[in-house]
């Protein structure tokens, strides 16, 4: 990373669900704080969440929010905070909710007048709608954002991370890199599927974040080169 220029945002997406987008993007946080910008996170919608003092709160959205520098409001992190562990859309229905693209463009903009870059966290892969009415294109358009993968390094990587790229730019969003995470630590042939992907992919790997039980996004930062 160029430390005399400073990307407003990034988009970060993943292969699937369930494959470290949050753990990805708060150690992208930490990276590009080590680089010295401000960085803040944001989970527009995060589905899965546990009532608290101050609110419903979810545990990924919390990951970024204590990965942040400055420190943001939770709303602001998570403006729409389900309850229900399910895809957003049907999340959404179950708590009465409707996601609309403007209270997020709003939290988002509060963020951006706080920091250098905001890494924004979609929900489970490029594919999965945000809600009834928003697929997750409409939060990059709206937002002015370029996309970076993150590819979950289990069997069927390959195959997932070369349709999730090749939807992306189907859809018009600028891929500009890819994160690899182990999240497998007993796949086959680990070494040699990242090789392909760093061959085949289309865009600069920022990394390859090893497997741990308990990831602590602080100490994974430095496996993260950020290039733009």
């Amino acid at each position: 990373m160029n430390p005399a220029r400073r990307l407003p945002g990034l988009f970060v997406t993943g292969t699937d669900t369930g494959i470290g987008k949050s753990v990805a993007s708060a150690a992208l946080l930490h990276a590009l704080r080590a680089g010295g910008a401000r960085a803040v996170g944001m989970k527009p919608v995060a589905s899965g969440c546990e009532p608290g003092p101050d609110g419903w709160r979810n545990e990924d959205a919390l990951l970024l929010q204590a990965a942040s520098q400055p420190r943001p409001r939770y709303e602001d992190v998570n403006p729409y905070a389900l309850p229900q562990p399910l895809a957003p859309e049907i999340a959404a229905v179950e708590a009465g909710v409707e996601i609309a693209l403007e209270p997020i463009l709003a939290a988002h903009a509060r963020l951006a007048a706080q920091a250098d870059t905001v890494v924004v966290e979609g929900v489970g892969g490029w594919a999965a709608p945000v809600s009834a009415r928003l697929d997750q294109i409409d939060l990059v358009r709206a937002l002015k954002l370029p996309v970076v993968l993150v590819v979950g390094l289990r069997l069927g990587a390959i195959n997932h991370a070369r349709l999730s790229v090749r939807a992306i730019q189907a859809d018009g969003a600028e891929l500009i890199g890819w994160i690899a995470n182990g999240i497998d630590p007993h796949m086959a042939r680990a070494d040699e599927n990242f090789e392909i992907l760093r061959t085949r992919l289309p865009v600069p790997c920022w990394g390859r974040l090893p497997h741990a039980a308990q990831p602590d996004p602080a100490v994974l930062a430095a496996a993260l080169r950020p290039q733009y």
